[in-house]
């Protein structure tokens, strides 16, 4: 099966911001009280993926990624990009083939729906072609997500980049140069797209106060195997010797950790029976530490978590960088405290004020509120009418996830609008929750 922008239409065919509300992209799910009960395998990562996705753009070889989380709406988006650049891309049973048609132009023209990932695929075509040009990025809207930190890192490359309008240019006709740069504070953006334009710089690029996660160590396996230097030194530094090209490669996609953690918190919620495979335990060691704190009865086979039952206990967490609680959990923790009886207390370090979500909890009886940059969420536990089903909106992707699981405990039928955004970070989101027993459906 060929993968490209036909594939788009109906659930993310219009609007070039994420943030839209017109009538292609106004999707509703329903969700009813639900105990989730089976077996579940996770996905490959939608934020490992996409940056695969962007570094396939180095090489005209062939790239083969197994794992491949095909129904991932932003790497359908994605791949519709890529396709745009000259790629010809295939999925078939859980694998993408990337191969090039032909070489990517310097410019990439897309009217389709903008992701945050345009800011990758603009450091590779600048390592690449030596120039390249963007729309303006989409994604979820977090507050404060400017593109400075990408700009000084190809700028200190050595290319030139500036605006027009709604694109972002980027230019070095005599090809990137390894340096020094600092990152004024971790991020996982400016991280990898410094991996990306380093690979093919000339010499050798010391990148200081990285953001070390999981995927960015996946995205450094990669690029190291397609015939870039890299060494990590920890969160202190990754050091990056480019190459003059880079080759094709064979790369399995590493599991989703948001999903896998999606998984548990409804199994806790819901008081269900779940196992979760491809669970990626390495990857959540500090979130699990609170998970089980907070209720959560986890119990692990090998690369298999089996969650048991459990009830949910207040939580008090801060987010901050790997291998801390990423900001993106925190909407998970959110419900899981809400489902509680008892205050929780949650602190986003990253994204200041990401509690928009909060609003959306309020119409299903769920009371909160904000002090400082704190969010107080007052659990009532899970007694009858304490949490009630309504008509929400999922603002961003974790929103709308915490809202399905909400969902899934509240009396009465909750019809979450905008639904779409889940399916920006979920394989297979709905297929998976009915598998495990929630009723749940999509309605226009």
């Amino acid at each position: 099966m060929t993968t490209n922008t036909a594939r788009l239409a109906p659930s993310d065919a219009a609007g070039a911001d994420d943030g839209a509300n017109d009538s292609a992209e106004a999707r509703f799910l329903t969700v009813e009280r639900s105990r989730l009960v089976g077996q579940v395998r996770v996905s490959g990562a939608k934020n490992s993926v996409l940056r695969l996705l962007a570094a396939s753009l180095l090489t005209s070889e062939r790239i083969v990624l197994h794992n491949y989380p095909a129904e991932l709406l932003d790497a359908i988006v994605h791949v519709g990009m890529l396709e745009a650049l000259g790629k010809r891309c295939t999925v078939e049973n859980g694998t993408l083939t990337i191969e090039e048609g032909s070489a990517p132009p310097s410019r990439l023209d897309w009217n389709g729906r903008s992701i945050r990932n345009t800011l990758l695929i603009l450091g590779a075509l600048v390592a690449r072609t030596g120039a390249g040009s963007v729309p303006m990025p989409g994604g979820c809207d977090l507050g404060d997500r400017k593109t400075d930190l990408h700009e000084m890192v190809l700028t200190k490359l050595g290319a030139k980049v500036w605006y027009e309008g709604e694109r972002l240019f980027a230019e070095a006709p005599n090809g990137l140069t390894g340096t020094d740069i600092v990152l004024p504070m971790r991020s996982t953006g400016a991280t990898e797209n410094a991996l990306i334009a380093a690979s093919l710089a000339r010499g050798t690029t010391r990148l200081w106060n990285p953001h070390i996660r999981p995927e960015i160590l996946d995205l450094a396996r990669f690029l190291e195997r397609m015939g870039a230097k890299i060494t990590v030194y920890g969160q202190e530094s990754i050091e990056i010797t480019g190459a003059e090209q880079l080759d094709g490669i064979v790369h399995r996609v590493m599991p989703d950790n948001m999903e896998a953690m999606t998984w548990l918190i409804g199994s806790v919620v819901t008081g269900g029976d779940v196992e979760i495979h491809d669970f990626p335990a390495e990857d959540l060691e500090v979130p699990l530490i609170f998970l089980r704190e907070s209720g959560a009865k986890v119990f692990r086979e090998g690369n298999i978590a089996i969650v048991r039952s459990g009830r949910a206990y207040p939580i008090e967490i801060s987010t901050g960088p790997y291998p801390g609680i990423n900001s993106d959990m925190q909407p998970l923790f959110a419900a899981m405290g809400a489902c509680a009886r008892g205050e929780s207390r949650i602190v986003d370090l990253r994204f200041v004020g990401r509690y928009a979500y909060l609003e959306e909890f309020a119409r299903m009886g769920i009371s909160s509120e904000v002090r400082g940059n704190t969010a107080h969420i007052h659990g009532a536990g899970q007694a009858a009418g304490t949490i009630r089903g309504a008509e929400v909106r999922a603002l961003d992707l974790r929103a709308g996830a915490a809202l399905s699981l909400l969902g899934m405990v509240a009396d009465g039928a909750t019809r979450i609008a905008d639904a779409w955004q889940i399916e920006r970070g979920y394989d297979q989101f709905l297929a998976k929750a009915r598998g495990l027993g929630a009723t749940m459906s999509y309605g226009g």
